[in-house]
């Protein structure tokens, strides 16, 4: 009998059906993942399964150990949220209360659906965090979400998850945000926890290597339909369908061109550290030191790319905030030759233009208050205040274009719109066209992928390489993902620990690494 059975399931909201006669069922103990682009229908049929879509409309059957899910009470559906099936959310910086500690959102689940004392309650949370790879667990346990890196919220998130023990594990997207050791030990510790308890595990992924590693069955969706679905090797080895032929076909290509002579941007013993506080009484008198940056020293070439990759908390994020002089670092760091120390704030507005940034989130990175026209022109009231309105607008239609941006073949009917109205790729565009309408020298690219399926994460590598091409761009490519540092990069730094453990070429450094910590890395994929 199946754990989990879905019969014909349509979703609605208001007149538009975005699911449509979906059927498929989960064995205990069975992994099964759900692969579509962006907008397909995965997440709000996971939701569905959990009835957390309040606004939808539900028909058909989902039954979960013989119950509809449909018809159960309030009583009923608070007792299987959590206990019996467990969901990790996409997105963990939203979905985490951000007023409350780590340790006291997982104890609160415990003493919820356990009953435990809190005493036992911060016990088992301390060990549910150190089960999924977060170091220093019980310092850790008493961290807010914003204070942790994308990683170990994500880390965090899953062990919340997994806290109570439940029946069925919903796991959207939950490696996103993980380099790819620590994405092998959640795949591992999730596996263990299956066989250890016999958990189904429905897994929501763009990432078809995981579902290759990982799935036992898998099932496909286009547009809310489900399309194809088997045995994870039949499926993938010998698809029916042509849309799953596409998704197979959608791997990261390599396609750079030639990078220039000279130096656009010089890193010289960069130094980051930050505060913390001290246990006890110290604590209240003088902080203690968090080094998340040693000695860094590297240059960049006109048109050129340098990948930095490593795990999450090597250093690499906290490198490129100090680049663009948004943390406070030691050492120095030239643009162009000039130095960010020592510059007023006028020379330091002027820098600024010359070394943008693309975010690994576009939608928390976008205001949602501000409309696709006045976040892209943003900059140019800033740096070119002498711009009419006219002109400005021409500007703006002319950075949507380079990134590919249109409805109809039409610009201006998106220049009203707000982010949230827009798909994860489009809200990419928007933010590489805020980042390029003024004419930077260097883009700090943070994740710039992570967060978007194959076929988008594709045209968006197309689009950065034709762009750096076209306007002879110098990117600083902070990412896990190998496969994306072997389709854009023409150097590699690899850190960890907050220090540079090997650089060089990406042939180099990929096909001959000197370092044990790189061919880790390397034999994670």
């Amino acid at each position: 009998m199946s754990l989990l059975s879905v019969r014909d399931l349509d979703i609605h909201f208001g007149t538009r059906r975005v699911v449509e006669k979906v059927s498929f069922s989960i064995k205990a103990g069975e992994k099964l993942a759900l692969v579509g682009e962006s907008g397909s229908g995965k997440t709000v049929t996971a939701l569905s399964m959990m009835r957390l879509v309040e606004s939808a409309r539900l028909s058909g059957e989902i039954l979960f150990e013989g119950r509809d899910v449909l018809s159960m009470p309030p009583d009923a559906l608070r007792d299987l949220r959590g206990s019996k099936i467990a969901m990790i959310f996409q997105e963990p910086m939203t979905a985490l209360n951000p007023v409350m500690t780590i340790g006291d959102q997982i104890v609160e689940s415990l003493q919820l659906h356990k009953g435990l004392n809190r005493k036992d309650a911060r016990m088992q949370a301390i060990a549910a965090l150190k089960r999924v790879g977060v170091a220093e667990a019980a310092r850790r346990v008493g961290s807010y979400p914003h204070q942790l890196s994308g990683g170990q919220r994500q880390r965090a998130m899953i062990a919340m998850a997994l806290a109570c023990g439940p029946q069925l594990l919903i796991a959207d997207e939950p490696t996103t945000a993980l380099d790819v050791t620590i994405r092998h030990q959640i795949l591992d510790l999730l596996d263990q926890l299956r066989r250890e308890t016999g958990m189904a595990i429905l897994i929501i992924t763009h990432d078809l290597n995981l579902v290759r590693r990982f799935a036992d069955r898998v099932a496909v969706m286009e547009r809310g339909v489900l399309v194809e679905q088997g045995a994870t090797a039949t499926v993938m080895n010998d698809p029916q369908h042509a849309y799953t032929r596409k998704l197979i076909a959608s791997r990261p290509q390599r396609d750079v061109g030639l990078a220039g002579e000279g130096c656009v941007l010089e890193a010289q013993s960069v130094h980051v550290d930050y505060p913390v506080a001290r246990p006890g009484l110290r604590g209240w008198v003088s902080k203690g030191r968090f080094t998340a940056v040693q000695a860094a020293n590297f240059k960049l070439a006109p048109g050129e790319t340098l990948g930095v990759i490593g795990e999450s908390g090597s250093g690499k994020t906290s490198l490129a905030l100090a680049l663009l002089d948004l943390t406070p670092s030691s050492g120095d760091i030239l643009i162009n030759g000039a130095n960010w120390k020592g510059q007023s704030r006028a020379q330091k507005r002027d820098l600024r233009r010359r070394l943008q940034v693309v975010f690994q989130d576009p939608l928390s990175s976008l205001s949602p208050r501000l409309t696709v026209e006045q976040i892209v022109g943003e900059g140019l009231e800033v740096h070119e205040k002498s711009l009419t309105l006219a002109q400005r607008r021409e500007r703006v239609i002319g950075a949507l274009h380079d990134v590919g941006l249109s409805e109809n073949g039409l610009i201006e009917p998106l220049l009203a719109r707000y982010p949230h109205e827009f798909s994860g790729g489009q809200r990419q565009r928007i933010a590489i066209a805020r980042a390029l309408i003024v004419k930077p020298t260097v883009v700090v690219l943070d994740e710039p992928t992570s967060a978007l399926d194959v076929t988008i994460q594709q045209q968006v590598l197309q689009l950065l390489a034709e762009l750096q091409r076209k306007y002879r761009l110098s990117y600083v490519l902070v990412t896990h993902d190998i496969e994306v540092v072997r389709a854009m990069a023409h150097r590699v730094m690899v850190m960890k620990d907050s220090r540079i453990v090997e650089a060089g070429t990406l042939e180099k450094v990929l096909n001959e690494p000197e370092s044990d910590y790189t061919r880790e890395l390397l034999n994670a994929i």
